[in-house]
């Protein structure tokens, strides 16, 4: 069957021709995620990995927009008193998860990520009164982002499906999740695929024009 490379899977938001949906494993987390979307971010169908993370995460949501200060849903997780809420945002006062854990009230964890360029990223945090007071997250990591498609503003910068997965395997350092290590192998299928898959467009592009 021969797909129109227009056509748009309405899962994973990539052209049906490089659908990437067969590639994801879902991972069950105590943790959630809210994972706040520029709308840049939501329109960029070839490579938008929010939108495999939050297929990957069944205890995840995603919403679309730059202030989110009078966010319904958002205002409801931030206010509900038996959530611990945080943001994943490098800073001095940013809690390094790499030596301390989180939420250790017993009460739920909710970290939001924001999906967007690191420009867009400061503006939304600046805009969002409601996010730009809450506890922010970090992670110290030393290895290259696979993201080989996409340049980034630094080298250690990472695409948000690897910051999640860091993020992941952190937390179930500090015991606060049970994720196995196959699990962990597989979370990425849906993006190192769909790298693979363009730069194998591209290397084909260059061979048609030689």
């Amino acid at each position: 069957m021969i797909i129109d490379s227009r056509e748009v899977c309405f899962t994973c938001y990539r052209p049906k021709s490089s659908c990437m949906c067969s590639y994801i494993k879902r991972i069950k987390t105590k943790t959630k995620f809210v994972i706040l979307m520029h709308p840049k971010e939501f329109r960029k169908t070839k490579n938008g990995t929010g939108h495999f993370t939050n297929l990957s995460l069944p205890n995840s949501e995603i919403h679309i927009g730059i202030d989110f200060t009078n966010h319904k849903r958002v205002n409801e997780i931030i206010e509900n008193k038996n959530i611990n809420s945080y943001v994943l945002y490098p800073g001095l006062d940013s809690i390094d998860l790499n030596t301390k854990p989180i939420g250790t009230n017993k009460k739920e964890n909710v970290i939001f990520i924001i999906d967007s360029t690191w420009p867009c990223s400061k503006k939304m945090l600046r805009l969002s009164k409601n996010l730009e007071t809450l506890p922010k997250v970090s992670f110290q990591y030393t290895k290259k982002s696979d993201f080989k498609i996409k340049t980034q503003p630094n080298q250690y910068c990472l695409s948000t499906i690897e910051s999640t997965l860091c993020v992941l395997k952190l937390l179930n350092k500090h015991n606060l999740e049970d994720i196995s290590n196959k699990e962990f192998d597989d979370f990425l299928q849906p993006f190192s695929k769909m790298v693979e898959y363009q730069i194998n467009c591209s290397l084909n592009k260059e061979i048609r024009y030689k």
